[in-house]
């Protein structure tokens, strides 16, 4: 597997939530930065050894927007 992909998503009280596609991975930060290095903290403690981590993380961010139809 040459990737993984994250779809993120703003937190309703603040910062991001992270879950990976295809794996039991969940992380959170209260930045993109913060995100991203627990992303990759999160892929070491899934993945028994490095050279099973995908090189290449993809994160697909999702904004939720609502609004009125009247």
């Amino acid at each position: 597997m040459n990737e993984i992909i994250f779809i993120v998503e703003e937190d309703i009280e603040s910062g991001y939530n992270a879950k990976a596609l295809g794996y039991s991975i969940f992380t959170e930060g209260e930045t993109l930065s913060e995100l991203k290095e627990n992303i990759k903290n999160a892929l070491e403690c899934h993945f028994e050894n490095k050279s099973d981590i995908p090189p290449v993380v993809r994160l697909h961010r999702v904004k939720e927007e609502v609004f009125a139809y009247a």
